[in-house]
């Protein structure tokens, strides 16, 4: 295979994991609409409450691993070192075991004390529900990153789908069985919560498929005529876990910036705000922020993170290879993609939190925390492509340090601004926190690549989104206060928020054009569903003009 045909088969992998991940995080989203409806203040507190330990712990039991598992597995069948390979990956199923048992045991065993340190007790039984999901995924994640470095990307395609739709069935399906068979909130939370369980097997036996049809091939290989017989591998688990914590430590610590965020806010948020607006209206406060704000706001980052991703192999192979223009070309265009692609879904939601809120939730409160957090998503999209492209540039190391500073700032600006602005000051820390980890990314990355994301284009990208969403907001409160009154709420709502969705994108991509934010000179650098939304609009800039006029 050529150096090309490696690096289309290394993006293509990477756009087939990006595309799986946008379906599954789809998925897992909007699971919590039906929920939301049915589980009443304590159950969408318990449920929210829940999610965040048991993510927090799993990126602490997963996340880095599979990667560096994929490198190394790659790297030793690159050298015809299969058996070493072999034994990378059986060190690798061990410590999955192990570190599922122990993080299973800390979440089963410790649920009662936390949830009552959180003040919200009742959520201890859907932590217990949701706990044995730590067994498995560990375990799939460490397959994954093998078939990955094997170049079989659709295994973990196809089994993050089929997880989540298992998951989002069961749990939907437990809980309304739970709600009509009379059980307490705080066990159709659980119910909910155990659907990560079930979708958590479903997965592992795809990945278990994939991973018998691998060894099967393997076995197959080495009885042909002439094939080289391999030496077993007397690398030592001690050597492999060392390789293998060396390169993954950096990527778990970065990896927790978001899953700690919404640790740090499930902990505190009934503890801060209970002095306050009473105990009640704090546990009614972080069920909306975990099952209302957090799903919108988790929007946005998906098909930017997903397209700026698609950049950071081309990154990695810029900077291996020592290309600096290449490397600045590609650096400026992730963060670039990033933000321009984000914004559009960002100022719509934002724009429209009180028709959406009203659309998809039981009650139309907390639209203004669901508007706000939305708003703070554009942190956490740069904070997110950053840190890839520092990952890309072998710098995590850098990346995890900026990631704990600004998880330093997040938990002391929640102590700070919580006594002086409610919840509002909670979600200003989460956008704060965010931002710091953005702005030390990009002083690092700019000592080692002179980019720019937009340059003097800030002023137009920053008029055109003030614009529409002014704009937006005042045409969400004009179709309300017309529709309201003449059509059912929810159809009233699901009007109004798609003519402010559609109004809102549409202007966005005409004022980016008109403005010259994005210019036709660098359109064919652009990924091929952004040629497509402003290829058509360039007409706008009238005829191409020379570098030296722009």
């Amino acid at each position: 295979m050529s150096n090309q045909e490696k690096k289309e088969s290394f993006i293509q992998g990477t756009l087939i994991l990006a595309g799986a991940a946008l379906i599954a995080r789809v998925l897992g989203l909007f699971q919590r609409v039906p929920l939301e409806h049915i589980l009443g203040v304590t159950g969408n507190a318990a449920y929210g409450q829940a999610n965040a330990a048991y993510f927090m712990l799993l990126t602490l039991a997963t996340a880095g691993i599979p990667s560096t598992l994929s490198k190394m597995v790659s790297e030793r069948h690159a050298l015809n070192r299969p058996e070493e390979a072999r034994r990378v990956y059986q060190a690798a199923l061990i410590f999955a075991v192990v570190a599922g048992v122990i993080m299973f045991a800390l979440l089963y065993v410790l649920a009662p004390y936390y949830a009552a340190r959180a003040q919200v007790p009742q959520s201890a039984i859907a932590i217990r529900a949701l706990a044995p999901a730590l067994l498995l995924f560990p375990l799939i994640a460490m397959i994954r990153g093998y078939l990955q470095g094997r170049n079989i990307m659709i295994a973990g395609g196809v089994s993050q789908v089929i997880e989540q739709i298992v998951r989002v069935a069961t749990g939907i399906g437990l809980a309304f069985l739970f709600y009509y068979w009379g059980y307490s909130e705080e066990k159709v939370a659980a119910g909910a919560t155990f659907g990560a369980v079930l979708g958590g097997v479903a997965a592992l036996i795809v990945m278990i498929t994939y991973s018998t049809r691998v060894r099967r091939k393997d076995r197959i290989t080495a009885r042909k005529p002439g094939s080289t017989p391999t030496e077993k591998s007397r690398i030592s688990y001690g050597k492999i876990y060392s390789d293998i914590f060396k390169l993954s430590i950096p990527i778990v610590l970065t990896a927790l910036a978001v899953p700690a965020v919404n640790f740090i806010d499930g902990s505190l948020v009934k503890p801060l705000l209970s002095g306050q607006v009473g105990s009640l209206e704090a546990e009614n406060i972080l069920g909306i922020l975990t099952n209302r704000a957090q799903m919108i706001a988790g929007i946005p980052p998906i098909l930017a993170i997903a397209l700026s991703q698609s950049l950071v192999p081309i990154i990695s192979a810029a900077y291996a290879k020592g290309d600096s223009e290449h490397l600045t070309r590609q650096v400026t265009l992730a963060m670039r993609v990033s933000i321009l692609t984000g914004a559009p879904i960002i100022l719509a939601l934002g724009a429209a939190a009180y028709s959406v809120n009203g659309l998809l939730f039981s009650t139309r409160e907390g639209s203004a925390i669901v508007g706000l957090l939305t708003v703070m998503t554009i942190f956490q999209i740069t904070m997110m492509t950053s840190n890839s492209i520092l990952l890309g540039i072998s710098k995590a190391n850098r990346s995890m340090v900026h990631v704990a500073i600004g998880i330093g700032v997040k938990l002391a600006a929640n102590y700070i601004l919580a006594p002086v602005w409610g919840i509002y000051g909670i979600i200003t820390a989460t956008g704060l926190g965010f931002l710091v980890i953005t702005v030390l990314n990009v002083l690092t990355m700019k000592r080692i690549v002179p980019f720019s994301i937009l340059g003097s284009r800030w002023v137009g990208f920053l008029a055109s989104c003030a614009a529409l969403g002014a704009g937006g907001y005042a045409l969400n409160t004009a179709s309300n206060n017309m529709l309201l009154p003449l059509l059912p709420d929810r159809l009233a709502f699901l009007i109004t928020c798609g003519i402010v969705g559609l109004v809102v994108v549409v202007f966005y991509f005409v004022l980016l054009i008109a403005l010259r934010v994005v210019k036709r000179d660098e359109l064919s650098s652009y990924p091929a569903p952004l040629r497509k939304v402003f290829g058509p609009l360039m007409r706008l800039q009238g005829r191409p003009r020379s570098k030296a006029s722009e």
